[in-house]
C-alpha cells in the first residue's frame, strides 16, 4: 500500500485532482467528508464544538451550522487552532479505519486540507501538492464559490503559504492550467505512484517517508 498526503490550497482545485486519481483507480480518504460525519448529530464530536464554541453554532434542527462556525474561526487563530484540536484526531482515527480496509496494493489518497498546517507530512509515503497562484485562487472562491473577497482573502489567510505547502511536496500538480492540461498531469502522476506501490510492496514495511 502506498500512502498519499494530497493538499493544496483552498480553491486551488484539489478536488478536481482527487476525482482524477479515483478515475485511475485510487482510494479515497477524504478528510473533509469525514469532518464533517465526526461532528454530525448525536456525535462526541459536535458536543465538543458546542461546549468549545457555545449553542449558537447550532442550527435550529440541533445540526453543525457551518457557515455560522466558520466565520467565527477564519476570523481568528486561536479559535480556528482550537477547532482543529477538537476534530484533527477524530479524522485520523476514522481515516484510519478506512484504511485498513484497502487493499494491500492500493493506492490510498488522504485528501487532507490541513495537512501542511498540522504538521502531518511525515504520515504519508508521498507528499502531493496541488498548487495555483493566490490571484487564481481568489478568482475560484468568488467566481465559483459565491464568497465575498472579504472571506476568500481571510480564509486563505488562514492556511498555510503557497511556499510552506510547496516545501513539505514530494510531487507538485501545477493548476494554473486548463483542464485538458491538468488531466495529463494527474496521468503522469498517477504512473509515478504505481510504481511507487509497487516498490513499497516489494520492500519491508514502507510506512514513512
Amino acid at each position: 500500500m502506498l500512502r498519499v498526503g494530497l493538499t493544496g490550497g483552498i480553491g486551488a482545485g484539489k478536488s478536481e485532482v482527487s476525482r482524477l486519481l479515483v478515475e485511475h483507480g485510487a482510494v479515497l480518504i477524504d478528510a473533509d467528508r469525514i469532518a464533517r460525519e465526526v461532528v454530525a448529530p448525536g456525535t462526541p464530536g459536535l458536543a465538543a464544538v458546542v461546549e468549545a464554541f457555545g449553542d449558537d453554532v447550532l442550527t435550529a434542527d440541533g445540526s453543525l451550522d457551518r457557515p455560522r462556525l466558520g466565520s467565527i474561526v477564519f476570523a481568528d487563530p486561536d479559535k480556528l487552532a482550537m477547532l482543529n484540536s477538537i476534530v484533527h484526531p477524530l479524522v485520523g482515527a476514522r481515516s484510519r479505519e478506512l484504511e485498513t480496509a484497502a487493499a494491500d496494493d492500493a493506492v490510498v489518497i488522504n485528501d487532507v486540507p490541513l495537512l501542511t498546517e498540522n504538521g502531518l507530512a511525515a504520515l504519508y509515503d508521498v507528499v502531493v501538492v496541488v498548487d495555483a497562484s493566490p490571484e487564481t485562487q481568489l478568482d475560484r472562491l468568488v467566481r465559483l464559490r459565491g464568497m465575498t473577497e472579504q472571506d476568500a482573502r481571510a480564509r486563505m489567510a488562514a492556511q498555510a503559504t503557497r511556499g510552506q505547502r510547496r516545501e513539505i511536496a514530494d510531487i507538485v500538480i501545477d493548476n494554473d492550467v486548463p483542464l485538458e492540461a491538468l488531466e495529463e498531469r494527474v496521468a503522469e502522476v498517477w504512473d509515478d505512484l504505481v510504481k511507487r506501490a509497487h516498490t513499497a510492496g516489494k520492500g519491508s514495511d514502507n510506512g514513512s517517508r
